[in-house]
């Protein structure tokens, strides 16, 4: 593809040459002949313009004149990713189901869904145009899933989830499991179920990883905002009501009836308690703890520790804790 188009495609501002055919991208020690890289900071720019590649993406510091054709723009990781996928060969997969999958008839399925090998969707599970769904997935009855999505192989989405345009599902995840919810009698010490037949509501644009778990709701409904983006191995418990692009790392669980609110990031193996709240914008550092009923507020700060508080107070207490051992 000329460069002049993916300059287009990403938004960022043309120097030199833009007939220059590019075919893929590449970091800067890989870099061959037809790929872009990018560069953040101004002090790799020389070392990426000696390597092989035949364009580079840069922020503003890069505009002057150059060995090699250039695309700036303010912010060229992003640049970088938007043309990673824009350069990206189309498919070859055709749609149609394997011989080998088994669907209900009352299934509803868009004539361009493609279902892979030893695939189970059930009754009345509705499935958009353009998704496809991985080998040995079982997609439950009463399944409402969006236009464009991507299961990899064997997911589970049990009955009556609902999953929005554009969600990305990685393998073994499961979706829509009954929560961790049981009553105790007093007498015999006996644990009864609590009813788990609330739903999952999974909205436009999610990722989420392999063999990451999100719990129905007990009798509401577990919600995942739109454009939030899940780790693998994450645990989300029932009644959990989670924002818009949200960020959460590997190993992290989030106990049930918890809130996190837009463009929170939280970090790996964080452990959130029931009936927490995380407020807009919070970020949570790797290994935090947020005991039940607990509220953080503050965008942008970084909470970390066990209970999770500011960094720097926590830092300070380190400190304080480290001199006290010195003295003793």
């Amino acid at each position: 593809m000329q460069l002049k188009k993916v300059a287009e495609h990403v938004h960022a501002r043309l120097v030199g040459n833009g007939d220059v055919e590019i075919g893929a991208v590449a970091s800067i020690e890989s870099a061959s002949v037809g790929d872009l890289i990018f560069v953040e900071e101004k002090a790799n720019l020389p070392r990426a313009l000696e390597s092989a590649a035949s364009a580079v993406l840069v922020g503003d510091f890069g505009a002057g004149e150059s060995s090699k054709p250039l695309l700036v723009c303010a912010q060229p990781r992003l640049a970088f990713a938007r043309a990673a996928r824009f350069l990206a060969p189309a498919s070859h997969r055709h749609s149609g189901i394997h011989a080998s999958a088994v669907v209900h008839p009352a299934a509803r399925l868009a004539n361009d869904v493609t279902v892979d090998e030893s695939v189970v969707i059930g009754e009345g599970a509705q499935i958009g145009s353009g998704s496809r769904i991985g080998a040995g997935s079982v997609i439950g009855a009463q399944v409402r899933m969006g236009n464009d999505c991507e299961l990899h192989p064997n997911v589970t989405v049990y009955r009556g989830t609902r999953l929005g345009n554009r969600v990305v599902i990685h393998a073994g995840a499961v979706l829509g499991s009954d929560g961790f919810g049981y009553v105790r009698e007093e007498k015999t010490g006996h644990y009864e179920k609590f009813p788990q037949i609330g739903r999952l509501e999974i909205e436009d644009d999610v990722e989420i990883g392999a063999n990451s778990t999100i719990d129905r709701g007990a009798l509401d409904i577990t919600r995942i905002g739109r454009g939030t983006k899940i780790d693998n191995l994450v645990h989300v418990g029932h009644n959990v009501q989670i924002g818009e692009d949200v960020v959460i790392a590997a190993q992290t669980g989030l106990s049930g009836s918890a809130v996190v609110e837009d463009n929170v990031v939280i970090g790996g193996q964080v452990g959130i308690a029931d009936h927490v709240r995380i407020e807009e914008g919070a970020i949570l550092g790797a290994q935090s703890g947020i005991p039940s009923n607990k509220i953080i507020r503050g965008k942008g700060i970084v909470f970390w520790g066990t209970p999770a508080r500011p960094i720097r107070e926590y830092l300070k207490e380190l400190a304080v804790l480290a001199q006290l051992a010195k003295k003793k």
